[in-house]
């Protein structure tokens, strides 16, 4: 208690050095944001209490909210990153627009441009938020940011917007089609202590009609015990199409929470693809509000723990209009004493008619000691729709391995195989050449030396 009490002390210090009273920087509405976030997270603290709290009942944040953390700040990474190191911790394709941001705050140093071009707009949310004037009223920022995120519905949501000063802010015109995605970088560098908390703050914005790709790496250099927690909100107009990569490949010993909110109009389309390899403890928290006639989701998702690694997916997908679609399919490869969770619940509320949905998670567990906690729920409120999800743990079948052996393979060869070939069918889907090979690549190496046992 006295450490999770010097935490909170740690934390309500860091607001107020970066929202005192003395601190003109950023505009009021955003200093009035930050305040009434900050009153919520103070009011709520983190989410330790696991009885009768199911988004976190299988998942202990404890070691979050016991850490002795100080608000990463500007300059703290300067020198901590090369560009040569971007480029190893990160996958890194000359074709793309990249932005880089260094505990959590933008480095022009290490990006390379911040317009996609063809109708896209990418810039830092501090250098958009002077963009859009300190005061003024009816900015991009000021109608969205926070909108979709809200502070009183978690207190990591609470805490990033508190603490919200960088990150990136994407803008796709209406009608804009671009093939290259755009890159945002987020790499956690421990820089002095080791121990420092950022929280990015991502806003994309597009456009009607629009088609689009982005990618979200969070990377980290090894050995830092940081913690990130990283908020990004997602607005589709009407026959929007978005192309969203989330990639997870913290430092081993790192925290790292992340929320997606993104919301939908009529005849939008949104495919998001999440990668999880590498984090001590973390969580990604996503929501998509299918909010217009005819848009539809597609959520595909691969994680890969071992050691003590904790994973936690927490999906919702929320049906609200008629004759919406949506797909959820994640795969999880647990090794060591490793321990993943998922939770994926769809919402069909009254008059979304004609919506058809369904959700799966599935899990190959290589070792006795690794836990799998999987929990598909639907909440249907309207007739006429169909819904069906399902849950699966287990190792892989002796009769494969066994044809397999049959044919010449060795054992460990065979083994590698079935695994690759369980993540392969996520990986596969990977619509970019340049990601799909450099994703494959990375959890090939990540596959642990494993032969099934008869």
């Amino acid at each position: 208690m006295t450490q999770t009490l010097a935490a909170y002390d740690r934390y309500a210090a860091d607001f107020r050095a970066l929202n005192g009273d003395g601190n003109g920087a950023a505009p009021r509405w955003l200093r009035e944001l930050r305040a009434d976030a900050w009153e919520r997270f103070s009011a709520a603290g983190f989410p330790t209490a696991r009885r009768g709290n199911e988004p976190y009942k299988y998942t202990n944040v404890a070691p979050i909210a016991d850490a002795d953390l100080r608000l990463a700040t500007a300059g703290d990474g300067d020198g901590a990153i090369s560009a040569d190191d971007a480029r190893r911790l990160a996958p890194w394709n000359a074709d793309w627009t990249q932005l880089v941001f260094v505990d959590g705050r933008y480095s022009a140093a290490l990006s390379d441009g911040g317009n996609g071009g063809g109708g896209v707009t990418a810039m830092s949310l501090a250098d958009a938020l002077g963009a859009d004037g300190v005061n003024g009223a009816g900015g991009a920022l000021r109608a969205h940011l926070g909108r979709y995120a809200d502070a009183g519905e978690d207190a990591f949501i609470a805490l990033n917007t508190a603490f919200a000063a960088d990150g990136a802010v994407v803008r796709i015109a209406d009608g804009a089609c671009v093939d290259a995605p755009l890159h945002l970088v987020y790499i956690t560098t421990g820089a002095g202590d080791g121990r420092t908390a950022s929280h990015p703050r991502t806003l994309v914005l597009a456009g009607a009609n629009s088609r689009a790709s982005l990618v979200e790496s969070y990377v980290g250099v090894p050995g830092n015990r940081c913690f990130t927690n990283a908020v990004t909100e997602i607005v589709l107009r009407e026959g929007a199409e978005l192309n969203h990569y989330r990639l997870l490949m913290e430092s081993e010993d790192a925290f790292h929470v992340g929320v997606a909110r993104v919301s939908q109009a009529a005849g939008s389309s949104y495919s998001g693809k999440a990668f999880e390899r590498q984090a001590g403890l973390a969580r990604f928290d996503f929501h998509t509000a299918l909010d217009g006639e005819g848009s539809g989701c597609d959520l595909k998702g691969l994680y890969f723990t071992s050691g003590s690694q904790h994973m936690d997916n927490y999906i919702n997908i929320d049906h609200r209009k008629p004759n919406a679609t949506s797909r959820l399919y994640y795969k999880g490869i647990l090794d060591g004493r490793s321990r993943a969770v998922f939770g994926g619940t769809v919402f069909v509320q009254p008059g979304a008619v004609k919506t058809d949905s369904h959700q799966e998670d599935k899990n190959l567990v290589l070792s006795p000691y690794a836990e799998v906690d999987s929990k598909p729920s639907l909440f249907i409120y309207a007739d006429d729709v169909k819904c069906g999800h399902g849950a699966t743990a287990g190792n892989i079948d002796m009769d494969t391995v066994f044809y397999m052996r049959s044919r010449g393979i060795d054992l460990e060869t065979a083994s590698r195989l079935l695994i690759y070939g369980f993540a392969d069918e996520i990986i596969e889907t990977v619509e970019d050449d340049y990601l799909r090979a450099y994703l494959e690549k990375q959890f090939l190496d990540s596959l642990p030396s494993y032969k099934f046992e008869f």
